[in-house]
């Protein structure tokens, strides 16, 4: 398959382009981290977001969604990278309404994904209990508790869990940690008693949270899948966020490049303009063939998504990995041709430099991914 847009495909892009880039430019995110806005987004924009059928986006038809696929979901996130716009849609549009979709029953679809779909609904995924992203390390205790469970233990680096309408909490109702049987997923309410949430504000000045769950009580109808069968589910969900976070890192990667060369064209030193400079051009050429061999793994890793999840595990660890690297690099190189100046919170330049850093750590590093690729190989 060409690792090229559609015409269709191009055009979601171009629409998504124009409103994110009319909407929600870098000065939005540095005003809400400014005005230490309570929810680290505009519920507004997020409206005229879902309006425009973005929320939506891989939600079935049935459920009044646009039946998109993974390419899809890139584009849209790809162009959120290019100006760091904070939103639910990685946390809800994407992953939750994956594991819904892939996952859920007839009576959850009914319930969740029309709400995801017009915007009415954020979910978020309860995965990390650590500092790195470790699934099977999952500890969090699903005790069986009459027709239910009870759930006991803490989250960490929950994605806009402090909105969050619902939790996809996963916990380990057989076995212990390493292992992959005996996973469960759990539909919770954030509102239920034992639930604790604290609000955490990341580097990049987007949002998380810590959440605690202290003997919380969950029917069987709030288990997402199958009971102890939930890794499978998981691996599937969470290489679709792995996708969706690369395609990001890809747009940030690239908006940076641009902000780097037109800063080259602008800024004179020895009565030259830097740009002029041959070291400085080796380096952004080096940077412009790396974000496009970057681009191609992520597309190659969308496609595998949306022709068999079960089968593009290694494709999706190349394009995490691959991407943030890549957007190490740009945010680096930025940094350093732009001089001093770059480092100051007066250039939108380290607003991407910290976006960067967090999203190489979530859903795995390229470390993680790295050994991931290594063990699939037998090494």
């Amino acid at each position: 398959m060409a690792l090229v847009l559609t015409e269709e495909q191009s055009m979601l892009r171009d629409s998504a382009r124009g409103l994110i880039s009319d909407k929600a430019p870098v000065s939005h995110l540095r005003h809400l981290r400014d005005s230490k806005d309570p929810t680290g987004f505009s519920k507004e924009f997020w409206q005229s977001f879902a309006e425009m059928g973005f929320a939506g986006l891989l939600v079935p038809e049935e459920f009044g969604g646009s039946g998109l696929g993974c390419v899809e979901a890139g584009v849209v996130m790809e162009e959120i990278g290019r100006t760091l716009m904070p939103s639910p849609f990685l946390a809800t549009s994407v992953v939750a309404a994956s594991a819904l979709t892939r996952g859920g029953n007839a009576a959850q679809k009914s319930d969740y994904l029309p709400k995801i779909s017009n915007g009415s609904l954020l979910a978020s995924l309860a995965i990390d209990e650590g500092a790195k992203h470790r699934p099977l390390q999952t500890n969090l205790q699903a005790v069986r508790a009459g027709n239910g469970f009870k759930l006991s233990g803490a989250k960490a680096l929950v994605v806009d869990g402090h909105v969050a309408d619902l939790l996809i909490v996963a916990a380990r109702s057989a076995g212990s940690a390493g292992e992959r049987e005996g996973l469960t997923l759990f539909l919770v309410n954030p509102a239920a008693k034992g639930v604790a949430v604290e609000r955490t504000i990341m580097v990049d000045a987007h949002n998380a949270a810590r959440i605690e769950f202290n003997n919380v009580e969950v029917n069987a109808d709030s288990v997402l899948g199958e009971v102890d069968q939930g890794a499978g589910l998981l691996d599937g969900v969470l290489d679709i966020g792995r996708g969706a976070v690369a395609s990001e890192m890809v747009g940030l990667s690239e908006d940076v490049f641009g902000r780097t060369v037109e800063y080259l064209k602008q800024r004179k030193q020895f009565g030259k303009l830097i740009g002029e400079f041959q070291a400085l051009q080796h380096r952004a050429a080096e940077l412009y063939v790396d974000i496009e061999i970057t681009r191609a793994a992520v597309m190659k890793a969308m496609q595998a998504l949306d022709a068999d999840v079960a089968k593009a595990a290694s494709a999706v660890a190349v394009a995490k990995a691959r991407a943030g690297t890549t957007a190490t690099r740009a945010v680096q190189e930025g940094v350093q041709m732009h001089g001093g100046m770059g480092m100051t919170d007066q250039f939108d330049i380290g607003f991407f430099m910290k976006r960067a850093r967090v999203c190489e750590e979530l859903f795995g590093d390229a470390n993680y991914h790295a050994e991931q690729l290594a063990r699939a190989r037998g090494y």
